[in-house]
């Protein structure tokens, strides 16, 4: 059986219609939505709603981890738009979902990403789409366990949890074969983005997880251009299987 797994899609509905191509099924391991793209700063909700020269700016902010400069510059334009940012970016993210599970395959096994809105997902399922988040499905005649979603952190992404609701999830799946997460093991290696010139946050639990288990696979994304995108564990395979916007083309898995 060939499973083709994507993760960091941010809007590419496109490379998303062709990601099962050749597959039995696909694999997406969230952050569907494009809220503001660090290398083009045209593109994402919130450039649509106030402009390149803005986005510019918050970027800007937020890589000189000038947090609560970037949260008062933010601020002070949703208030121009009303004052509540959430109906606005509630329209955009739900158009883009719209057109993100149009374009989604059959069957396709999902989990959530730290910038997706979980309460939208449900209206745009179809029936061979799977969410599974602190669960396992089995697939191919393999245990596949997933865990959706991000860690706190300044960014304050819709979906990030506290540590230990994190670790509740990952400690609920059991052994798996295959473990499937948006984002990595803490590995100084696979967390460092090279572009960015950063380390994302990773879950220890995670590490622990793989280090006691031992899955053949450790399948996840969020850091979209890391220091390393395998490092093994033990006999567990680390791969990061993103950035899909940028590079448009599926992990294949073959069980």
């Amino acid at each position: 059986m060939r499973i083709h797994v994507v993760s960091d899609v941010h809007g590419r509905a496109d490379a998303l219609a062709r990601a099962a191509d050749g597959a039995d099924a696909l694999i997406c391991l969230g952050d569907l939505i494009l809220f503001i793209d660090y290398d083009d700063h045209a593109q994402g909700i919130f450039a649509e709603l106030f402009g390149q020269d803005n986005a510019d700016r918050l970027i800007e902010l937020r890589t000189g981890r000038r947090f609560a400069e970037a949260r008062d510059f933010s601020r002070a334009l949703w208030e121009s738009l009303g004052g509540d940012a959430w109906p606005h970016i509630e329209r955009a993210v739900r158009e883009q979902y719209k057109r993100l599970f149009e374009a989604m395959p059959e069957p396709a096994y999902l989990t959530y990403g730290n910038v997706d809105v979980p309460g939208l997902w449900a209206e745009h399922l179809r029936p061979g789409h799977h969410v599974l988040d602190g669960q396992v499905a089995e697939i191919g005649g393999l245990r596949f366990g997933f865990v959706g979603g991000g860690l706190r952190t300044e960014y304050r992404t819709p979906y990030e949890l506290d540590d230990d609701a994190y670790a509740a999830k990952v400690e609920a799946l059991g052994a798996v074969d295959v473990l499937c997460t948006h984002i990595p093991p803490d590995v100084p290696d696979l967390l460092y983005d090279t572009v960015a010139r950063r380390f994302e946050r990773g879950s220890r639990a995670l590490l622990d997880f793989i280090e006691r288990t031992q899955p053949r696979y450790a399948l996840f994304g969020h850091v979209h251009q890391p220091l390393a995108r395998r490092r093994r564990i033990g006999r567990t395979e680390c791969v990061n299987v993103g950035h899909f916007r940028a590079r448009g083309m599926p992990f294949a898995l073959s069980v």
